[in-house]
């Protein structure tokens, strides 16, 4: 019976255990070699002592090399070294799978980041991305607790979409068209009537507009799976494929909208404190300092709300010279973010009420005739990890912005008809969990806060 290293606490010592994991040292001494297992589940292997009068000891050991699998099974014991509770003294050790040890690329040596991509499949056996894959496992595992806890229905949005959501058209196309001789209308364009789904078909990039539709009939939804944007951007915070957390709340305005975004934020961060302190001291202490300090800063300060125009004012007046200058009616970049959360406020920054020409289609506008309500989370080192907005729930005005836009409304009839039949007030917000785990963790590449990233160029594994 196979237990897990982080199973494993005092109530077991001097009990027989059997533990499978890969090797990660070996230290061989006169009389016993000291083998380092670790399983995945937690950051510390377990030292194993393996004495040389084991039967079949000298043979077994010439297997045991770094990155080996192995199964020890023996008595747990107290541990007299530092560093270790406890340690287990081996009465048999089995190889499961031998590794080629000139060929290993997992050396005891330092690796960097980008090497580690190219690596993909074996980095997750490194203590930095085995820490990033839990961390990233517990803030997942609380966003489900968390929106269950309030009520809301987990739905499975659709991957592939007729709909650009956000209007932007950087999207990956779906098709099962020849890509050398696809058919062709008299006109000479690709005739996508002949096509699997007989239109136009994309990945999507966001189920917001799938979950407005069950929101207005179940009140309160989230939708968390994989979103995709076509969008060239070679950045340490862009991945062209990543996984969106989208809460969809019905009659519900942009406050509600701000008090979700905030409580959620805080209940995943204090999640992660409080399941993974060893990967969390981890981070802090050779990943980014001060890095459980600033969650604990999030989790215990109200954040700080006020306008858009409230912001630029801020930064107009700002000492710090900016690389993109700022007036109204302009996007905020991330040093403008960044400045507001980290210099300025000193925590995170919820900015609301954007100008309509900045914002996209949907977002519902305010009676200024000139802003929309919507609203940004902004902490310090990242920027803008949530975005989000009240909807326009007025058929006419949503009608108005799609033509000031040219977006084709026949694509959007299903979107319109939810204010025809029953409309209310409804908001919801995006966040990326890639961000989150970047924000949580310290790492400063969004490439490796996902287990096979892929951005331009890229798309192995």
């Amino acid at each position: 019976m196979r237990t897990k290293i982080k199973q494993l606490t005092a109530a077991d010592i001097d009990k027989q255990i059997t533990i499978k994991g890969w090797v990660r040292s070996v230290r061989s001494q006169k009389d016993f070699s000291f083998i380092v297992l670790n399983d995945g589940s937690t950051l510390a292997g377990l030292q194993v002592v393996y004495n040389a009068q084991t039967p079949g000891y000298e043979e077994t050991l010439k297997r045991l090399t770094t990155g080996a699998s192995a199964a020890a099974t023996g008595m747990l014991i107290k541990s007299l070294g530092k560093g270790q509770a406890f340690e287990l003294k081996a009465t048999e050790i089995a190889v499961i799978g031998e590794c080629d040890a000139e060929s290993y690329p997992l050396q005891k040596k330092h690796h960097t980041f980008e090497f580690l991509r190219t690596i993909a499949h074996l980095r997750p056996r490194t203590n930095t991305i085995g820490a990033v894959a839990r961390a990233r496992n517990a803030l997942s595992f609380a966003t489900h607790k968390f929106f269950q806890e309030r009520g809301f229905l987990y739905l499975h949005t659709p991957v592939v979409t007729a709909s650009d959501c956000e209007g932007a058209g950087q999207m990956f196309r779906v098709t099962t068209l020849d890509d050398k001789k696809p058919p062709l209308t008299p006109q000479g364009a690709v005739d996508y009537t002949q096509d699997f789904f007989g239109r136009p078909a994309y990945l999507t990039v966001s189920g917001q507009l799938e979950g407005e539709a069950y929101a207005c009939a179940l009140s309160d939804i989230y939708t968390f799976g994989p979103t995709f944007r076509a969008e060239n951007s070679n950045t340490s915070r862009h991945l062209a494929e990543f996984w969106m957390i989208e809460p969809e709340m019905a009659f519900a305005d942009l406050n509600d909208d701000m008090e979700c975004a905030e409580s959620y934020l805080k209940y995943a961060l204090k999640y992660l404190l409080e399941t993974c302190p060893e990967d969390m001291k981890f981070f802090n202490d050779f990943i980014s300092k001060g890095v459980i300090d600033k969650l604990e800063h999030v989790i215990n300060s109200p954040f700080q709300k006020l306008t858009y125009t409230e912001a630029v004012e801020i930064l107009k007046k700002a000492p710090k010279k900016f690389e993109f200058p700022v007036e109204w009616g302009t996007d905020l970049q991330s040093e403008h973010e960044r400045y507001l959360a980290e210099e300025h406020f000193k925590k995170p920054v919820i900015l609301i009420n954007y100008p309509q020409q900045i914002k996209s289609f949907y977002m519902r506008l305010n009676d200024d005739g000139k802003t929309v309500a919507a609203m940004d989370v902004l902490v310090p080192s990242v920027g803008e990890i949530i975005g989000g907005s009240q909807r326009e729930d007025r058929l006419d005005l949503l009608d108005k912005r799609m033509d000031e836009l040219s977006l084709p409304k026949d694509d959007y009839w299903w979107f319109r008809e939810l204010r025809k039949y029953g409309s209310v007030p409804h908001a919801g917000f995006g966040l990326g969990l890639e961000r989150l785990v970047l924000f949580a963790t310290g790492m400063e590449n969004i490439r490796d806060v996902i287990p096979f990233p892929r951005y331009p160029k890229h798309a192995d594994f």
